[in-house]
Formats: structure tokens, C-alpha cells, sequence
């Protein structure tokens, strides 16, 4: 039987994980309209609007990585 603590733990988790998602989108938001307006002037800098398109995606990583310490921590895995 999962107690209070580890219903919490596991919002928690899943609240980390949340917020990296979004943090996440809204970071792309602006990132990548602005790089669709650079690829159109200069078609050669694919690489580098791909490079930015991807340095957000580590905040969802690091939400990952604390959701998967706090359920250690709760003992859930």
C-alpha cells in the first residue's frame, strides 16, 4: 500500500517534470521563430539554429534526472 509520502513524492516527481516541459516550450517558442526568420536570410546556418533548437531541451533532462532522485529518495524505485 503506497502511503501519503509516496503519493507526494511521486507529484513531486511528476511536477519536475512538468516544469521542465514547459520551461521547454516556452524557450522554443521564441527560439524557433526567430531561427525559421535566419534560415530564410541565410540557408547555410542550419547547423547553428539546430545547436539552439536543442540547448533547451536539456532543461527537460535535468527535470528527469530530479524525478528520478525523488522517487529514489521516497523509495518508490
Amino acid at each position: 500500500m503506497i502511503g501519503l509520502e509516496s503519493a507526494i513524492a511521486a507529484i513531486g516527481a511528476g511536477l519536475a517534470i512538468l516544469g521542465g516541459a514547459i520551461g521547454t516550450g516556452l524557450a522554443q517558442e521564441g527560439i524557433g521563430s526567430a531561427g525559421m526568420g535566419l534560415l530564410a536570410e541565410k540557408p547555410e546556418s542550419t547547423g547553428q539554429v539546430l545547436l539552439f533548437l536543442v540547448i533547451p531541451e536539456t532543461l527537460v533532462i535535468f527535470g528527469f534526472v530530479i524525478a528520478i532522485l525523488i522517487m529514489l529518495a521516497a523509495g518508490l524505485i
